[in-house]
């Protein structure tokens, strides 16, 4: 007999950090979630190490730092290789230097934690859209198919995506122009070096703890590789001495790859019930650990609006805001990330903007910090209005409350639900939210003498910690039907 077709609300192809982080959004807003990967274990390799301000507050509304321990801050940072210091009003400002492995570990325990079918190597071979759904087969380990049946499906499966492949979707872009050959390797000893520019080349590394040294190389006026498989060591080795002169051919690598200026964006994130989040719905160089970043608060904004939606409580268009909100910062944050390939891996041709910039950053303290937000994902403002309030995240400030001194990083942690903040202690806004209580948590907080909330009466913010909503009790709860649909008390 063949195995039972699984019924699930959303099936995630891929448990990349973007998969895993999505099918964990999915949980704590009730969706039934099916995540298939098509490895068999876990990763090894971490090609991502950093996580900036904005993912580092996300992780934490979500109770999910306590488990990493205090990994180590870099507030210093880089715009194509111009010394850059990140550091911006946060609880978690710089860089956050965490191995890939290490967030996948974090991110699994958790989802498998919240009650997620997780189903590693499972991969996909076939997918049909139909007016009642997604039917998908994959092919499990044991060569046996799996069917499952659901009501969405997402692709969080790299920029070489099956689910994309399968369903056609748009992908227009430019291939890679230009490349890094990085590796990293046992047993050699070279200097750390910081975006090095040399006669020849740009020349990276970095020795960890343990004694590996990573490090990546681009060779002045080399074009991109079309490649069918990862580079040999060989190859990285000769093109290190070429640029810097040394050899490092006597060295064991434990991992080689390498990466171009490759830039694609789907023209949809959404088409009907096939979604798209992480490397599945852009490619672009991985510079500054932008994209791991840019993936994971991409699923935050997904998971809650796709929950709401299979249990039948968004409102009308709410699952099109993911589009347009998400491909609008893709879009930016593609174009900043164009900008430094060029200032990165351009010749000696770049070097004056190289300097004007440096100078700008030095001294225009405004040019820094406008920068230091696009990279860190603190910046971001969804729509746009007359208060600057409306659409930003909200802000971490300390507030007043009846048992003393509250922050609003630690109201936030609310498992998946939104939170409405009563700034002038008015008991009708109360009674207004009361019947979204099961979507919402209520709080009552005196905010600081001209701080960032300003003269706000009431906050309403959503759970991906953006401000959906300002004002009094007269209009709350209009407010609550636009974000959170109707209540079941209505």
């Amino acid at each position: 007999m063949g195995r039972p077709t699984l019924e699930t609300d959303v099936l995630v192809v891929g448990a990349g950090p973007v998969g895993l982080m999505l099918a964990g959004e999915l949980r704590l807003g009730g969706a039934g979630t099916v995540v298939l990967e098509r490895r068999g274990a876990p990763t090894t390799e971490s090609r991502a190490s950093t996580l900036h301000a904005r993912t580092m507050e996300l992780l934490d509304s979500r109770g999910l730092l306590d488990a990493l321990g205090t990994p180590p801050d870099e507030p210093r940072g880089h715009f194509g290789g111009v010394p850059l210091d990140l550091t911006l009003p946060s609880p978690w400002p710089g860089q956050w230097k965490v191995p890939q492995t290490r967030t996948e570990e974090l991110l699994q325990d958790w989802v498998v934690g919240l009650g997620a079918d997780l189903r590693r190597g499972h991969e996909l071979r076939a997918v049909r859209v139909g007016e009642d759904g997604i039917e998908a087969v994959a092919a499990g380990p044991d060569g046996r198919p799996l069917r499952v049946r659901a009501q969405f499906v997402v692709g969080c499966d790299g920029e070489d995506s099956t689910l994309r492949r399968l369903t056609g979707a748009e992908f227009p872009g430019q291939d890679a122009q230009r490349e890094l050959l990085r590796a990293d390797v046992a047993g050699i000893d070279v200097p750390n070096r910081r975006f090095q520019r040399l006669e020849k080349g740009l020349a990276i590394a970095a020795r960890r703890g343990d004694g590996v040294t990573r490090v990546m190389v681009h060779e002045f006026g080399t074009a991109a590789e079309t490649r069918s498989a990862e580079p040999e060591f060989a190859e990285v080795a000769q093109v290190w001495k070429r640029v810097t002169g040394e050899d490092i051919s006597g060295g064991s690598p434990l991992w080689v790859n390498s990466f171009g200026d490759a830039d694609r964006q789907l023209v949809d994130y959404r088409r009907g019930p096939v979604l798209f989040a992480g490397d599945a719905a852009h490619q672009q160089m991985p510079i500054g650990g932008q994209a791991l970043n840019l993936g994971l608060q991409e699923a935050v904004n997904l998971g809650w609006k796709l929950a709401a939606e299979v249990r039948g409580r968004a409102p009308a268009g709410l699952l099109d805001t993911y589009h347009a909100e998400r491909h609008a910062v893709g879009r930016r944050v593609l174009a900043n990330i164009r900008a430094q390939a060029l200032l990165l891996l351009g010749g000696p041709e770049v070097e004056p903007v190289r300097a004007l910039l440096g100078e700008l950053i030095g001294e225009r303290p405004e040019v820094r910090a406008h920068l230091a937000g696009m990279i860190s994902g603190l910046d971001i403002r969804y729509g746009a209005g007359g208060d600057p309030l409306l659409g930003a995240r909200l802000p971490y400030v300390r507030l007043g409350g009846p048992d003393g001194v509250l922050n609003t990083s630690d109201l936030l942690r609310t498992s998946g639900r939104g939170l409405m903040l009563d700034l002038a202690g008015d008991a009708r806004l109360r009674t207004a939210a009361r019947p979204w209580a099961d979507r919402i948590v209520t709080v009552t907080a005196r905010p600081e003498p001209d701080g960032p909330l300003g003269a706000a009466r009431a906050v309403l913010v959503r759970p991906d910690g953006y401000i959906a909503w300002t004002g009094g009790h007269d209009d709350a709860e209009n407010a609550l039907k636009n974000w959170f649909g109707i209540s079941d008390r209505n």
